[in-house]
């Protein structure tokens, strides 16, 4: 049956109906006052990672601008891309939580920094991922579903140099410079909200205009290689990672065993993810800051599906399934649990005959 993902389509009305919007999830087990040590917060820790990462980006930048426009220059630009249009994905995720540091405005201030190198309004997408943890890849319901059934595999390439997102993301801008919402961003975000949208869209808009005339002015696009196009050439270890987060796993179901997975990675992409490689315990406790994930995942290892072992080796086993979803939409990767773990609920019988 074809699905309609739209958050104001059938799928949508089916969602409600059927009980899926804002579901009960299943939950480990664990010492509430274990999670409660693992919520606190620490300013140092993130203040430590923040300083590295945009430290990183000034070092890493200013060779860029001195090496330029040598070929030389390419290497420096590259990392930088990637901590811009990457790193900027995991603060902007993060700092959205309000996870990464104790203090409030730190958190504000990151992520607004981070939401303007994603190119996404910072009051929209909060309100969009809030209703990503509530309706967890609940057709009709999570507007962060990125890659539909059957995949768009195409698309996918095409974002990871960012080309798709970030033509919608100025296309969104504009709509919202001009003091409009998207019918389906309104379905989520507070009427009240949409004054903060547009004047955050206008200031934005007007920042990315100076950045073009100034490139313009020195007949060199030496300024969006600092702002602007690391957004596009620096975006693929965001989709790289952010891939592995829900794809080829189940839809409509109640329990993030199900469909979030968790990938362990080498420390270098788990610097620029913030440990979301973690995912399924972040999803699980979504107030637990990124730098305690680790541990999360050792108190509640024996009762979640074995984590890939790698980048590769979660690739391995996903791309099959997209190849399979192209003509089979309902074929789904069914995690193995470890012996002892609560085992799933009925609906993961529904979804072992299209096991792959």
């Amino acid at each position: 049956m074809t699905r309609d993902y739209h958050l104001l389509g059938e799928g949508a009305r089916l969602a409600q109906e059927s009980g899926l919007a804002n579901p009960k999830w299943f939950k480990p087990t664990i010492d509430p006052a274990v999670v409660r040590g693992l919520m606190q917060k620490s300013d140092r820790i993130a203040m430590r990672d923040t300083l590295i990462w945009l430290g990183a980006m000034l070092v890493l930048a200013g060779i860029g601008i001195a090496l330029w426009p040598s070929l030389w220059s390419l290497p420096f630009w590259a990392a930088y891309g990637v901590l811009y249009g990457s790193g900027g994905d995991s603060r902007w995720h993060e700092c959205g939580h309000k996870t990464a540091f104790k203090t409030a405005w730190m958190n504000t201030v990151v992520y607004q920094i981070a939401s303007f190198m994603m190119m996404r309004s910072p009051v929209v997408w909060r309100a969009s991922h809030v209703r990503h943890h509530t309706d967890t890849i609940i057709v009709g319901r999570d507007p962060e579903i990125v890659a539909m059934r059957p995949p768009d595999l195409w698309r996918i390439v095409l974002n990871l140099f960012g080309i798709i997102d970030v033509y919608q993301a100025v296309g969104r801008m504009l709509l919202h410079a001009s003091g409009r919402l998207d019918p389906e961003e309104a379905s989520f975000v507070r009427d009240l909200d949409i004054a903060r949208v547009t004047r955050v869209a206008r200031i934005w808009l007007a920042i990315y205009l100076g950045v073009i005339a100034l490139s313009m002015l020195l007949g060199s696009i030496l300024p969006l290689m600092v702002i602007g196009l690391p957004r596009l050439y620096g975006a693929w270890h965001h989709v790289m990672t952010g891939l592995l987060q829900h794809l080829g796993l189940a839809e409509n179901v109640t329990d993030h065993r199900l469909n979030t997975r968790t990938v362990m990675m080498n420390p270098v992409s788990r610097f620029i993810y913030l440990n979301m490689n973690y995912h399924l315990e972040h999803h699980m406790f979504t107030m637990v800051p990124y730098y305690n994930l680790p541990k999360l995942h050792e108190y509640l290892r024996d009762q979640l599906p074995v984590p890939e072992r790698s980048i590769p080796a979660a690739y391995r086993r996903l791309m099959p399934v997209l190849w399979r979803q192209l003509r089979d939409e309902e074929a789904v990767i069914l995690q193995d649990l470890p012996e002892g773990a609560p085992p799933y609920g009925s609906e993961a019988e529904l979804l072992r005959p299209h096991a792959v």
